[in-house]
């Protein structure tokens, strides 16, 4: 199967929103796709691109703590260019995952951004440095004794929705929709046009009321 055309996608972004994207997703695919309630310090900023993934598990003294430059290396692999971050928490909503010095390398080689269900700190710092964040919150305390990054570029779980490497990512101030790769470009095809066809009844209705109010 060949990759989807990343140009082609960006262009119909523009066009589209989570809600007109999980209409036609959930046509083709009757499972959960929508993440809602995570907060983002960049609310006028498109997340998008495909998922490179971080699991996280509850740390154990005896098994040490992972280090996450390997973790986040496996599981951006070749290039982190245009890719979405996306780490479960481990059942620790509260935790943190990372923050400034932990993301800074995603910011330095072209992540687009990151989407979590676990906290990160310096949450200003990172979205200076470019990325797209959407998380649970912000955390002063780092969660090293709390959480480890167990295994990287695996299916994961955000928030009863499963995401499996590749996936693709779109995120805004709604909230976040995951999209197959099978399927990404007819997806947002659709919901583009979709969105017009939406606009276009809105403006009848207007009309209509216009119309009503001329004759009265």
């Amino acid at each position: 199967m060949s990759e989807p055309d990343r140009q082609v996608l960006e262009k119909l972004l523009p066009g589209v929103t989570t809600s007109a994207i999980h209409d036609v997703l959930t046509k083709r695919h009757a499972h959960p796709c929508t993440i809602i309630d995570l907060i983002t310090p960049t609310p006028d900023r498109v997340l998008f691109g495909p998922a490179a993934t971080i699991h996280f598990l509850p740390y154990r003294h005896d098994l040490g703590q992972k280090d996450f430059a390997r973790a986040y290396y496996r599981a951006v692999g070749d290039s982190a260019a245009g890719k979405v971050l996306v780490m479960s928490c481990g059942g620790y909503p509260d935790g943190a995952l990372a923050g400034g010095k932990k993301m800074t390398r995603a910011a330095f080689q072209g992540a687009a951004g990151v989407l979590t269900d676990g906290r990160l700190r310096d949450l200003d710092d990172l979205a200076r440095a470019g990325l797209v964040i959407h998380c649970n919150g912000e955390a002063v305390v780092p969660a090293n004794t709390l959480l480890t990054p167990e295994a990287s570029n695996i299916p994961i779980q955000v928030r009863g929705v499963t995401v499996i490497p590749g996936d693709w990512v779109y995120a805004d101030g709604s909230g976040a929709v995951i999209i197959p790769a099978s399927v990404v470009e007819q997806v947002l095809h659709e919901a583009a046009e979709l969105e017009v066809a939406d606009v276009a009844v809105v403006e009848r209705s207007r009309d209509e009321q216009m119309d009503r109010e001329a004759h009265r």
